[in-house]
């Protein structure tokens, strides 16, 4: 019985070891990277759980695991800007893959620019969305700089990572009709959400998202009126939350619509299930 035991520990161990270590910032570039490349990866993601990729700092644990990755997957949320450097510095050998690289990113607008100066308005035009993981089209993008790096550093199984890149690309057009099928039979196309997080969503359906915080800040009295306005002229009776950021002001305007919050998570693992959640939601609230 101990022998059987100690075989398998070794085999297990053995797997392990042949692993390579990477890092992501998010869950559902986990859920990309494991697609592709399966048991051969062992992914470090960065944004735990809970934890919003705007603000986040990575924990002691976290930089210890990212000494030994040998690629890290960028994808262009906030934090990175102030801590792709230092994961450069504490790791020399690592590689930074930008796995949004080839994708024309859109702008986030401000729900009111009316009353904005014109630097401030312009400010808001050139903040780029990071958000691009919420279009499965655009992820077959991402899924390709993906396999590219991981058969640049492991050449030796770079068909394998190629047959589960192309098994990928198939399911994630599957996801796009599936995800066209029940958006189509939304009455309304508008939707509204606390934190811009849907906009290439919203593009690839053609939805309209109407944000309620903008730049991480909290709506002011007077955008909260014009936000209730804008629902009642949409017909919205649902407002879409996150679970990584405050829901005061989203409770405000769905108390003044007569209507509810209902919680959708951009940053899920589970991302097909997600996103055809999410779709029925919409779906349902427009109906």
């Amino acid at each position: 019985m101990k022998l059987i035991v100690c075989f398998f520990c070794f085999s297990f161990n053995l797997l392990f070891a042949n692993s390579i270590d990477v890092t992501v910032s998010i869950l559902p570039q986990k859920y990309f990277v494991e697609k592709i490349a399966k048991d051969k990866v062992n992914v470090n993601v960065m944004v735990k759980p809970g934890f919003s990729p705007h603000n986040y700092e990575p924990k002691t644990s976290q930089m210890i695991k990212l000494s030994n990755s040998k690629i890290y997957f960028s994808i262009g949320v906030t934090f990175e800007k102030v801590w792709l450097g230092k994961f450069k510095s504490s790791n020399q050998n690592m590689k930074i893959i930008d796995t949004s690289k080839g994708i024309a990113k859109q702008t986030i607008l401000d729900h009111d620019h009316e009353h904005e100066s014109d630097a401030k308005r312009q400010h808001n035009q050139n903040s780029l969305d990071p958000h691009i993981w919420l279009n499965p089209i655009l992820v077959k993008k991402q899924a390709f700089n993906i396999y590219e790096a991981l058969s640049n550093i492991d050449e030796k199984n770079k068909m394998f990572y190629w047959n589960n890149y192309t098994s990928f690309i198939k399911e994630l057009e599957l996801l796009d009709g599936k995800l066209k099928d029940i958006l189509n039979e939304s009455k309304h196309t508008a939707f509204m959400v606390f934190h811009p997080s849907w906009g290439y969503f919203a593009s690839r359906y053609e939805l309209e998202q109407i944000a309620v915080e903008i730049e991480g800040k909290e709506p002011k009295f007077s955008e909260i009126i014009n936000l209730v306005k804008k629902a009642k002229e949409s017909k919205i009776k649902i407002l879409f939350v996150s679970p990584q950021f405050s829901q005061k002001s989203a409770e405000v305007i769905a108390s003044n619509i007569n209507g509810k919050t209902v919680k959708i998570d951009s940053l899920s693992y589970d991302y097909e299930t997600n996103l055809i959640n999410t779709a029925k939601a919409i779906t349902k609230s427009n109906k």
